[in-house]
């Protein structure tokens, strides 16, 4: 491996410091809207009478290079606007060309640049886009919902203020296998290892854009781009100057506040030398409630339950085998009974609450280059608040509070070299299932409210049972004990009322405390009792102190380098030959002071990973690119990775792109996985960096508590955690049909090896005397997937442009888990097989009433079709999620003369609620109505 490493080095480096043929001269420059002066994005420009050309980026800009001599002339066009010549007398000129709205309305339109830029045409990958128009435009309450709609995007709601985004399958509400970066910086949790939603995100009056990546990446965007990248862009002060502000107000109490104002700073010369933004937002709505009170999904006991049952959104009443006695004899109809456990709204903070700050400087070192001159950034942002987390348990997050501060320098399309810390501090979040059973051990501990239990049954209803008529006499049935226990069982069957009251009876006896053993009754939610030991359990931190609360003040720092080597050599059949190289390194410091990781006793768990790679894209006559790249990783934990990747676009004609890649993605063992120590209560989660040895299998355990026969115990040993791996082969197809309609088609295949999930085993100790344990820990520990999997997909996306102001889109995704297999480390598929989208928008279109004309309306309606699926998570959070459909809409006014815009919508409109996880709430409708003030500055 080493020496075929060394040739691709080499490989690299001769072309590094290879030049020859002619290069080309480039053109930079910047289109914008005549009118209010706004760039435009996706926008053509072409040297008139050749071939040459591109589009604009999300700033406007645009970088052309062109053979032969000055003077020339550009060609600008963009839907919707009259087309613009531009001569150009030289390459050093500052090209900005001003684009008037072209007021003919015809059916006759064209969709070249729409929206559609060459950089998502032309990507090897699946791309979505939700550019500055469309985060404005989309009919959900925020943009980050909106991304719901885009192709193979599935979006989840934990909570109101908890959002999952995951791409191609193994979705999970920790979505430790997408990668979210805003600006190039990765805004991951430094504890939990991956990003909560956009709760700690940017606000959206400052997102131009949203990329995002579908499928591994990692040879792209390094590890754990597993299953895709967010990739946020918020706008550049230099072009984005002015106030904005937004006021947003709705149904659950919703209230959203955010304001951002920009400028930029000239020298003498008259050219902008720096420019800053600052930001301010805040939300605050009452969360929507978890209130799922059925069975736990595939559980022995139900409603028809007398002594009850483990209900999905009540905590500690889980079944326990000291509360079983099925078919006890002595204790006719006690069965199984389930101790009365606290409803998830007596334990969490519903009331949801969400801020972020941040500000930042660009200075340009060269301000007379203006485009072209190097760019320092100084940015620091700060978030948190409030919300429902849902991981193996829900957890209240509460005042959560994110830090990051960058500092970069670039070069637009040459370098850049940035470096950013992230710290957090978890505030006074905890865990409220845990929270729970400390309440109920406060009143009464486990095993002594099963002997109260079996007590009171004993001599209170097993007498008054042997005295109904119809019992059946033990005497009559001797030598024939089956006989019995169905004619016991038949009788029973026969007065299922009474047994609900007795078991109600028994629960209120358990439940009540005796001063003289040091027990106290079951603390009642409402009292002032209750809230007196809530207040004390969840203001300690958990385990050190005996309470539940998180105390997580982690950190990371990162440092992230790449330099493009732009336009090498041109000759013979290449037009372009573009090299790049990089490298990042990142230390985590986690400091959870013992209540969630083995960070305790002075232990140091800091951890150092790196990665460096390098690729290169080739352009074959302007209609092939080949693209290779390869990246190696290396944590400090682990043995150093390769993630190679490569792909070939084919442009046949102008509207037609085929596309074949392969990509590959590891993702490294989280925090958890490794380092993690959390008791639970009913098992401790460990993670795995070293390795586990002799455990018992938890069925093998239940026999010989039946037999005490010790050749029925089965011992296993589970290997030190490592890494996945996934490898992907992609096919696409983009087109333009009639010169209205964009199609993007694609199909993957990956195999996957290594899943990280989690084995259970029990850590026993047996008396040699009676063969009675002794000693029995249940332990959930980290580990790999020994079998390797498959999967597919297929998805197709349209975009069906008619009038000058209307546009249909619909997509349609389908995703299958190919191997079926019961290993249980694999993790859950949890993403349905069908589902699809489809919309229709308008823009700044003039409605006539009679004499009277409503202008600049705009309106954007989308309906979401997902195929039901089981979703498996913790044992407490796996169950079937029923097919659902959501309607959102919205309808726009501009007030032009005001720089305000005023938003009318409802995400699922016709409150429809249904889950989108299992042990999450029903979520419904959210309408609410925006103002938007965007005075933009010339």
């Amino acid at each position: 491996m080493e020496k075929n490493l060394l040739v691709k080095l080499s490989f690299l480096l001769f072309f590094f410091f290879l030049y020859a043929g002619i290069s080309a001269q480039t053109i930079k420059g910047q289109i914008k809207d005549a009118d209010n002066n706004d760039p435009l994005i996706g926008a053509n420009v072409v040297v008139k009478g050749t071939t040459q050309g591109t589009t604009t980026d999300y700033d406007g800009n645009f970088s052309l290079d062109v053979k032969g001599d000055f003077p020339i002339t550009l060609v600008a066009s963009y839907l919707g606007f009259s087309d613009q010549e531009y001569v150009v007398d030289s390459p050093s000129d500052k090209v900005v060309i001003k684009l008037g709205e072209n007021v003919i309305v015809t059916d006759v339109v064209e969709v070249k640049g729409r929206r559609i830029s060459e950089r998502q045409k032309q990507s090897a990958l699946t791309m979505e886009t939700m550019d500055n128009i469309a985060i404005k435009e989309t009919p959900a309450a925020n943009f980050y919902d909106g991304l719901g709609s885009l192709k193979d995007v599935d979006l989840t709601a934990a909570s109101l203020g908890f959002k999952i985004i995951n791409t191609r399958g193994f979705n999970s509400t920790s979505p430790v296998r997408s990668l979210q970066i805003i600006d190039g910086v990765d805004n991951q949790s430094p504890g939990l290892n991956f990003s909560l939603g956009n709760f700690l995100g940017a606000s959206e009056l400052d997102v131009n854009s949203v990329n995002l990546i579908v499928g591994a990446s990692s040879a792209f965007y390094g590890p754990n781009a597993f299953n895709g990248v967010i990739s946020m862009q918020t706008k550049d002060p230099f072009f984005h100057k002015g106030l904005s502000a937004m006021v947003k107000v709705g149904e659950r109490s919703l209230f959203e506040g955010a304001v951002r104002y920009a400028d930029v700073v000239k020298n003498k010369d008259g050219d902008a030398f720096m420019a800053f933004k600052v930001n301010l937002s805040h939300m605050r709505a009452n969360d929507w409630e978890a209130d799922n009170f059925d069975p736990v999904f595939d559980t022995d006991t139900d409603e028809t339950n007398p002594g009850g049952f483990d209900a999905v959104n009540i905590y500690g009443d889980e079944y326990e085998t000291r509360n079983d006695l099925s078919g006890s004899l002595s204790a006719p109809g006690l069965n199984i009974w389930h101790r009365r456990g606290y409803v998830e709204k007596d334990l969490v903070d519903y009331d949801s609450r969400n801020f972020k700050v941040g500000a930042a400087l660009h200075f340009r070192l060269e301000p007379e280059k203006d485009l072209d001159s190097p760019e320092l950034i100084l940015s620091s942002n700060a978030g948190g608040g409030t919300t429902v987390y849902q991981g193996d348990n829900r957890y209240s997050l509460r005042n959560i509070r994110f830090f990051q501060h960058r500092l970069e320098i670039k070069q637009r399309d040459k370098f850049f070299f940035r470096t950013y810390l992230t710290h957090e501090n978890a505030g006074d979040s905890y865990d409220p299932y845990f929270t729970a059973l400390q309440l109920q051990d406060r009143s009464k501990e486990p095993n002594q409210f099963s002997t109260d239990y079996i007590n009171y049954w004993n001599t209170q209803v097993t007498p008054q049972i042997r005295e109904f008529e119809g019992y059946p006499d033990p005497l009559a049935f001797l030598g024939r004990p089956d006989e019995f226990n169905a004619a016991l069982s038949s009788f029973l069957s026969g007065i299922q009322p009474q047994l609900f009251d007795f078991h109600a009876a028994a629960q209120d006896a358990a439940n009540q405390g005796v001063a003289i053993d040091g027990t106290v009754p079951f603390f009642e939610p409402g009292t002032d009792r209750f809230q007196a030991a809530f207040d004390d359990i969840t203001s300690r931190n958990a385990f050190s102190e005996g309470g539940t609360r998180f105390f997580d003040k982690s950190a990371l720092v990162h440092a992230h380098g790449e330099y493009k080597f732009n336009d090498l050599y041109r000759g013979g059949s290449i037009t372009k030959l573009d090299l790049l190289a990089g490298a990042n390194a990142r230390l985590y410091m986690p400091n959870s002071n013992g209540s969630i990781l083995l960070d305790t006793m002075g232990r140091n768990i800091n951890t150092f990973e790196f990665g460096i790679y390098g690729g290169g894209t080739i352009e074959f006559n302007n209609d092939l690119k080949v693209n290779a790249s390869l990246r190696m990783d290396k944590n400090q934990n682990f043995n150093l990775l390769l993630s190679p990747a490569a792909s070939v676009v084919y442009t046949p004609s102008e509207n037609n792109v085929l596309r074949f890649s392969f990509s590959s993605a590891i993702r490294n063992p989280t925090l958890a996985d490794q380092y993690l120590f959390y008791n639970v209560g009913r098992a401790i989660l460990l993670g795995n960096i070293d390795g586990f040895n002799n455990l018992v299998t938890v069925e093998s355990l239940v026999d010989y508590f039946n037999t005490l026969n010790s050749d029925t115990l089965e011992f296993f040993d589970v290997p030190p955690i490592q890494p996945e791996k996934v490898r992907t082969f992609e096919l696409g197809f983009r087109t333009t049909l009639f010169d209205r309609i964009y199609l993007d088609a694609g199909y993957y295949f990956s195999f996957y090896e290594d899943f990280i999930g989690f084995n259970f085993g029990v850590e026993a100790s047996f008396d040699p005397i009676s063969g009675l344990p002794i000693n029995v820990q249940a332990f959930r520990v980290a580990a790999n997937a020994t079998e390797r999997v498959t999967t597919q997909g297929f998805s197709l996306g349209f975009n069906y442009y008619f009038l000058k102001y209307f546009v249909f889109n619909g997509n349609y995704s389908f995703n299958r888990l190919n191997t079926a297999t019961d290993d249980p480390i694999i993790p859950a598929f949890n993403t349905p097989e069908h589902k699809f989208n489809i919309g229709i928008a308008g823009r700044d279109v003039d409605i006539n009433i009679g004499n009277m004309t409503i202008r600049n309306v705009g309106f954007n309606i989308n309906y979401k079709w997902i195929e039901g699926f089981l979703f498996e998570g913790s044992p407490q959070f796996t169950g079937l999620i029923p097919s659902y459909d959501l309607l959102d809409a919205q309808i726009n006014f501009k007030l032009t003369k005001l720089h305000t815009t005023l938003k009318i919508g409802a995400s699922n409109l016709l409150d429809n609620q249904q889950f989108q996880t299992y042990g999450g709430p029903r979520i419904g409708r959210l309408a609410y109505a925006s103002l938007v003030y965007d005075f933009k500055k010339k």
